[in-house]
């Protein structure tokens, strides 16, 4: 139960800290490019690559900060970041063809599975 409530707080910071970071870019640069949400899963990404080799490799600190910090937190401030870490290992693994499907298959068929959600929701 604590580690849930540790990944629920972190996640509520997380989602918080998104929308104020992507108001706050788009008021900024307007929207004919969606900056706020780049901005979001580049540092989301640069985060990420900071923070697991600290928590998991060099200071080995109690796993719940990882919980809180990377699957709350960073959970929900982009997804992004957790995909671009998954493929990442799957390239220092040498899994390189899990690598390139893993990469293109989620941007194809995310967008795919997007349009088919758009096209569904119209049928309602």
């Amino acid at each position: 139960m604590r580690d849930i409530l540790l990944i629920g707080v972190g996640g509520f910071l997380g989602a918080i800290t998104r929308y104020i970071v992507s108001i706050s870019i788009g008021q900024r640069w307007g929207a004919g490019f969606p900056m706020g949400t780049f901005v979001i899963n580049i540092t989301g990404c640069l985060f990420i690559g900071f923070l697991m080799p600290l928590l998991t490799e060099r200071f080995l600190l109690s796993p719940q900060w990882r919980l809180f910090l990377v699957i709350g937190f960073l959970g929900a401030y982009t997804t992004f970041s957790t995909f671009a870490y998954e493929t990442n290992a799957l390239i220092e693994d040498r899994e390189w063809l899990f690598a390139g499907l893993n990469a293109s298959l989620s941007v194809l068929l995310g967008l795919s599975a997007l349009k088919i959600g758009e096209t569904l929701s119209k049928l309602i």
